[in-house]
């Protein structure tokens, strides 16, 4: 565990953000209490087209028409 100040840490991010992503761990201390951990960000998954095929239902009647009192309380303008 390589443990560095916060002005250490300003002075030399570049190696440290490296440092983190090559699998080190790196601590920033406020004087000589630890006070965060750099870690690498987990990357976010892709959004598939079709990924919830076959998992959602729709209602046969979905696209019916709507009845004439459910109609009535819109707003159609």
């Amino acid at each position: 565990m390589a443990q560095f100040s916060v002005h250490e840490a300003k002075t030399n991010l570049s190696k440290l953000i490296a440092d983190a992503l090559a699998g080190g761990e790196v601590v920033i201390a406020r004087g000589k209490v630890p006070a965060v951990r750099l870690v690498p960000v987990e990357p976010v998954g892709r959004r598939r087209f079709g990924a919830l095929k076959g998992q959602i239902a729709l209602d046969p009647g979905f696209a019916d028409p709507l009845p004439e009192e459910e109609l009535a309380g819109w707003t159609l303008g």
